[in-house]
């Protein structure tokens, strides 16, 4: 599906649809985002551009219910987590204006000889976003605020099923006062994009989605030398070593599990169980799935929404399904009425199965029985992705040494849904390259100039 189209996951409505980008269009947009990097982003203060950001995330708050409300209707998010993704947003947005100074600083280096040197940080230019439908608010945040605040001006490639929250986010930043050309939301298709990275005036790519859109665009960009940051997939561990509290252990892992329906790139999808807590993680955990509510979108009792569409439902009744076939167990879920799909947890499962090593996008998670802490962590890092972790556990050296093992980008002890704007978010393996948030965000895309005085 070519157009940009608004359908209730939650009901099938559609609601309105929209036409993509014109050729014409997308020169035009284009032509102004290389203006505006060339004028704005290159003679604006940083003090400017922090005003700016800053009032961007006011707009975030004063929008908040409408906002809210668009992606309730675009991918069925529950509404108590629509709020508090616009909220998070209008956080992470402040967050690079309270720290532009931090992010533009020029950066002495010693030097042998006389003079002086420092890294200047300059911007690149045009950048492409693509983003995904899960986060509408927080994805886009991530990428475009700490690029602002160097300079760097935006293009947003959204996807297909968020056209009214992505024109939302322009307008926002239109009304803030950012010129024509520093943010522009574009309903492009994917041969557009493709198009946009290989255009000599855009100078880099963010991408978060899945590894067949990561792997597709970062070919474009290799063909092309231009820089490129990839947010993929993710089957975080959750490790279980030892627990005072092990309800507490299961209602976390719950939590880790069910967050945005269970559509959370660095959701905890696999659960690690050492052998003398197996049982009893299993009974806890397989009952408060269970409990969880699954309904309306719109009610605040509502823990479980639909998945983003019926289609990405029936993907996951599909690998549940496969997984039952080549051996698996359900212990409870497994069903889909529409969009909507029931907590699961699948045990039994072996290396042999597809499911293994694949990414349960929804609300599933698989339970493994491990006979001790080298065994937990072996399986923990059996997986093509590196995104995020989860270790549980009493014993603090036993905490740092696990961590110290785990192949991820992430490591999170006794603790989850703990993401900050200052907390850099990303992965190794298959789960993609380089990182969003914090202050290592602004130094994805920038010109880190040698300058050195005699």
């Amino acid at each position: 599906m070519s157009d940009y189209t608004v359908i209730d996951p939650a009901t099938g409505e559609t609601h309105a649809t929209y036409p993509t980008a014109t050729a014409a269009e997308i020169e035009q947009a284009v032509a102004a985002a290389d203006a505006a990097a060339r004028s704005w982003g290159r003679s604006s203060a940083p003090a400017e551009r922090a005003a700016l950001l800053r009032r961007v995330a006011e707009l975030h708050r004063e929008r908040r219910d409408e906002l809210a409300k668009l992606i309730v209707r675009e991918m069925g998010k529950q509404i108590d987590g629509a709020l508090g993704e616009v909220d998070f947003a209008a956080d992470i947005t402040e967050y690079y204006a309270d720290n532009i100074e931090k992010i533009t600083a020029d950066a002495p280096v010693d030097i042998d000889g006389d003079g002086t040197a420092v890294i200047r940080k300059e911007p690149l230019g045009p950048l492409l976003g693509i983003m995904p439908w899960n986060f509408p608010y927080y994805q886009v945040a991530r990428f475009a605020a700490p690029n602002l605040a160097i300079g760097n001006t935006i293009l947003l490639k959204h996807a297909p099923q968020c056209p009214e929250s992505s024109a939302a986010i322009e307008a926002m930043y239109r009304d803030a006062g950012f010129p024509d050309g520093a943010y522009t939301n574009l309903y492009a298709t994917n041969e557009q994009a493709a198009e946009i990275i290989a255009d000599p005036r855009v100078h880099g790519t963010s991408v978060t989605g899945s590894e067949r859109a990561g792997a597709a665009v970062a070919e474009v960009a290799g063909r092309n030398l231009k820089k490129v940051a990839l947010e993929l997939g993710g089957s975080d561990p959750f490790l279980v070593l030892s627990a005072d509290d092990l309800d507490a252990v299961a209602q976390a892992a719950v939590d880790a599990r069910l967050d945005n329906t269970g559509q959370s790139c660095n959701g905890a999808k696999r659960f690690i169980v050492v052998d003398g807590l197996y049982d009893e993680f299993v009974e806890k955990f397989a009952a408060k799935m269970a409990a969880a509510s699954v309904g309306d979108p719109w009610s605040s009792d509502t823990v479980l929404g639909p998945l983003s569409s019926v289609a990405a439902a029936e993907r996951l009744e599909e690998q549940v399904a496969s997984a039952v076939e080549q051996g698996a167990t359900v212990v409870t879920g497994g069903t889909r009425d529409g969009a909507f799909f029931a907590p699961t947890v699948l045990t039994g499962v072996t290396p042999e199965m597809d499911v293994y090593r694949e990414e349960l996008f929804g609300p599933a998670g698989v339970v493994y029985r491990a006979a001790d802490e080298a065994d937990a962590v072996r399986i923990a890092n059996d997986t093509p992705f590196g995104l995020g972790s989860y270790i549980f556990t009493t014993d603090d050296e036993q905490a740092t040494r696990v961590a110290d093992q785990i192949e991820a980008g992430m490591v999170y002890v006794n603790l989850v849904l703990a993401d900050e704007p200052g907390l850099p978010f990303g992965g190794i393996k298959r789960s993609g390259t380089g990182r969003e948030l914090g202050l290592l965000a602004a130094d994805e895309f920038v010109n880190k100039k040698l300058v050195r005085i005699g």
